[in-house]
């Protein structure tokens, strides 16, 4: 078998193929690493969104918490107002009675308006 011998305008030539082989493993390199950032963007993005809504949903929910545990303090107060002071207990029962002493004067106001 023979060697072939190389001249160089064989070897200028693949050292010219083997530069554009290198160019394009590059560009494909990074072509590739741009797509997979932009994928997991993509991915991401939804995720986002997603984690958003439920915060505002938290947000709502403990706001709707702090509501009741307020009621429940204000009430538990007149509760406790009820069984320990005797002047609010007779401001309430004539309130809700509708009764007044005589001579007193009494003005009432339609939460309606």
């Amino acid at each position: 078998m023979a060697r072939k011998k190389f001249t160089a305008e064989k070897i200028a030539r693949m050292e010219g193929a083997t530069r554009f082989i290198k160019g394009m493993n590059r560009l494909l390199y990074v072509s590739m690493a741009v797509a997979f950032g932009l994928l997991i963007t993509a991915t991401a993005i939804p995720q986002k969104r997603k984690l958003e809504e439920l915060q505002v949903k938290l947000r709502m929910t403990q706001e709707r918490e702090q509501e009741t545990i307020d009621e429940k303090e204000h009430n538990e107060i007149k509760l406790q107002a009820l069984r320990e002071d005797t002047a609010y207990l007779e401001v309430q029962a004539r309130d809700r009675l509708n009764y007044y002493r005589e001579g007193e004067r009494v003005l009432r106001f339609d939460p309606n308006r």
